[in-house]
């Protein structure tokens, strides 16, 4: 999730920094000429890939946040139930 999110991030900024390379009224994108309104949609689909990217980025991180806690904590409890020597020890 945290490379998807990634990407997602690096092709709205992309797509940002090109809208911002162009200083006049219409531009061109892959060979097809844009007018104002392509530009301002494009520019919102950006913008919510953006947005979209640093969610994903943040759940990712957040979950794996999680589990390594998770797995650090069952690895306390599996050193203390082999320090008493006690097979019967709840997780």
């Amino acid at each position: 999730m945290i490379v998807l999110g990634l990407l997602l991030i690096a092709g709205g900024a992309v797509a940002v920094a090109a809208a911002l390379l162009s200083s006049s009224g219409s531009a061109s994108f892959l060979g097809a000429d844009l007018g104002a309104a392509t530009i301002f949609f494009l520019g919102l689909a950006a913008g919510l890939a953006i947005l979209w990217g640093y969610s994903l980025t943040k759940l990712g991180a957040r979950r794996s946040w999680r589990l390594r806690r998770e797995n650090r904590r069952l690895r306390e409890l599996n050193g203390q139930r082999d320090r008493t020597g006690d097979d019967t020890a709840p997780l």
